[in-house]
């Protein structure tokens, strides 16, 4: 166990972080109520639309190395102030595009900006506190990104129905700028990050020690396990218990709840257990036997919720404590490090997308449990083995 100090953690900037985390967040995924409208509205099919996430996912992966890497060349404040704002503008452009050509033109260009963002506020945050209070700080900053299941999407559902899609992405441009300006007056006047001599450009050889690779790549099982619930767990319970949408509204609210409760949990559990790898790598371990019940064992949607929300809240468990290890890198190469964090990040979402796909025309959802199961061993077994390959 280990003490925190007195020092109080920077909430001006921590709340800042978790706008400007929801904004980015809202602006991809609160597009799933409107998928039937944008369709109609721009002539096209609805799987069209869809395929959207894995536009944007791929942009925000490929931005979030180069962000990182840009934000320990040029310090941090300028990625941080720009990213966020050339967002907004991509929304607005989003708003008046008149095809689905532009509309996927400017989606991808804003999950770039997105991606640009998240990677480098977590590095910014992970700089501005102590290793013993790292764990609690990014905990808050990944539930601004939960928050988008449980606040987002039924937000996005109810300005919808009364300004359509394209009201609702001008509200998230003005949230957006929201954060561009809670951040420029919470990240003062310096290039936040800025460590480097002119000239000097931060090493990938350096960045990139066998620890973190091992992380990155554990990362990328972490966010296929999670991804493989959070995309197909409304369509599982519709399939096994015949759920109409209005009836899936409290079970998702209640899936989402686990998300953020885990992520509170975990960051208090990240500063307060000596041993943060192991931390995650029993949280994934744990994660790995609930998803084999939920996908396995279908005695009633009451209980499926509830092993979901264990499932939810097992897996958030353990990232905080994953993402504060990630940090514990030296300063000048901690942006291109949580940079590449996003990207692997997006490696695993779009493997979930697939890796589900074809799961559920091999064998349906009985091999979600097991697929999920292996994937979270491996994961913790990645994680043990990283405690071991400190440098």
């Amino acid at each position: 166990m280990s003490l925190s100090p007195p020092r109080s953690l920077p909430w001006a900037l921590i709340g800042a972080a978790c706008l400007g985390s929801f904004a980015a967040t809202s602006s991809g995924t609160t597009r799933a109520p409107f998928l039937l409208e944008m369709s109609h509205d721009l002539d096209v099919a609805m799987p069209l639309v869809a395929n959207l996430v894995s536009l944007t996912a791929t942009a925000w992966g490929l931005t979030s190395a180069l962000g990182g890497w840009m934000s320990d060349v040029i310090g941090r404040r300028p990625i941080l102030i720009a990213a966020p704002f050339a967002l907004a503008l991509t929304l607005v452009a989003q708003a008046a595009a008149g095809s689905f050509l532009w509309v996927a033109v400017w989606a991808a260009v804003g999950g770039g900006c997105a991606g640009a963002f998240t990677g480098v506020v977590f590095a910014e945050v992970s700089a501005r506190v102590p290793d013993s209070q790292r764990g609690r700080a990014l905990g808050w900053v990944m539930s601004g990104q939960s928050l988008t299941l449980v606040v987002g999407v039924p937000m996005a559902a109810a300005v919808g129905s009364v300004f359509g899609w394209r009201g609702w992405l001008l509200c998230v441009a003005g949230l957006a700028v929201a954060a561009v300006l809670s951040l420029f007056l919470t990240l003062g006047r310096g290039n936040a990050g800025h460590t480097r001599g002119a000239g000097q450009r931060p090493s990938m050889r350096s960045a990139l020690s066998p620890r973190v690779l091992g992380l990155l790549g554990t990362g990328v099982a972490e966010r296929i396990c999670y991804g493989l619930a959070v995309v197909y767990f409304a369509t599982f319970m519709q399939i096994t218990y015949h759920m109409s949408l209005i009836e899936l509204a409290l079970p998702l609210a209640v899936f989402a709840l686990g998300n953020i409760a885990g992520t509170v949990l975990g960051g208090q559990l990240a500063d307060r257990l000596r041993d943060r790898l192991l931390t995650f790598a029993v949280a994934m371990a744990l994660s790995g036997i609930a998803a084999l019940l939920l996908f396995t064992w279908h005695p009633g949607p009451s209980v499926s919720v509830a092993v979901g929300f264990v499932y939810v809240l097992l897996n958030a468990l353990g990232r905080p404590s994953f993402m504060a290890s990630l940090a514990s890198v030296p300063e000048d190469v901690r942006g291109t490090v949580l940079g590449l964090n996003g990207t692997s990040a997006s490696v695993g979402w779009i493997g979930a997308a697939a890796l589900g796909a074809v799961m559920i025309g091999w064998g349906g959802f009985e091999g979600f449990g097991p697929l999920i199961a292996l994937l979270a061993l491996l994961g913790a077994v990645g994680a043990l083995l990283s405690c071991r390959s400190r440098s």
